[in-house]
């Protein structure tokens, strides 16, 4: 009997250290950049040139999936239980894709394949996303950087890098990653305006050829 009881007796303190320690594990939380959709594009009858977006590269410490922040210029922290539901650097070629193509100065924009039938080819680098925590207040860093090349020559025919840094009210992550989308916002309209002369050029010289 004494043995039966001490041995009920285990049971439920186990039941009750395992209960604790469920009780005890953090959810992840995952999120995703929100910028607003692009207006529909005009009707482009006159554009003929093409376009095609290579996939955006990143350092690696943006590719792990956690959201970043920087207690200093040479640290790098990780959230651990609070990440990137998309890859950053996949948002951003999704996002310049459908930029690019609400301008109407392309007759079709598209996810470069390694086919050549494109009339150029944009390639670019997200080069931050990143919460910083040092230099006084909580801000987010968002940089990104891309280079348009024609095709059938390989000449670079524009570039640009833009850095925005937005300010952070409250410091928790959801404030975070929304100050974030606004900051991404920010960068790639001023990555994108104004839409390279040089292709608005083409894009009508072909047209009048035609």
């Amino acid at each position: 009997m004494k043995r039966s009881l001490a041995m009920a007796v285990v049971v439920l303190l186990t039941i009750a250290v395992l209960t604790g320690c469920a009780s005890k594990v953090v959810r992840t939380n995952y999120y995703t950049l929100n910028l607003p959709a692009p207006p529909d594009p005009p009707v482009a009858d006159n554009a003929h040139t093409t376009l095609a977006i290579r996939e955006f590269t990143a350092p690696a410490y943006l590719r792990r999936g956690a959201i970043v922040y920087k207690a200093s210029p040479e640290l790098v922290g990780f959230y651990a239980y609070h990440r990137w539901a998309v890859d950053p650097s996949q948002f951003v070629t999704d996002s310049i894709i459908a930029r690019l193509g609400a301008t109407g100065t392309f007759s079709h924009v598209k996810r470069y394949d390694g086919q050549s039938d494109a009339d150029y080819v944009v390639s670019g680098r997200l080069e931050k996303l990143e919460e910083i925590d040092y230099e006084g207040g909580v801000k987010v860093e968002v940089a990104v950087s891309a280079q348009m090349t024609k095709l059938d020559t390989g000449t670079i025919v524009w570039s640009k890098a833009v850095s925005e840094v937005g300010e952070v009210k409250q410091h928790d992550v959801p404030t975070v990653v929304s100050e974030l989308s606004h900051t991404m916002e920010r960068a790639i309209e001023k990555l994108l305006t104004p839409v390279p002369a040089i292709v608005a050029t083409a894009s009508t010289t072909a047209a009048n050829r035609n």
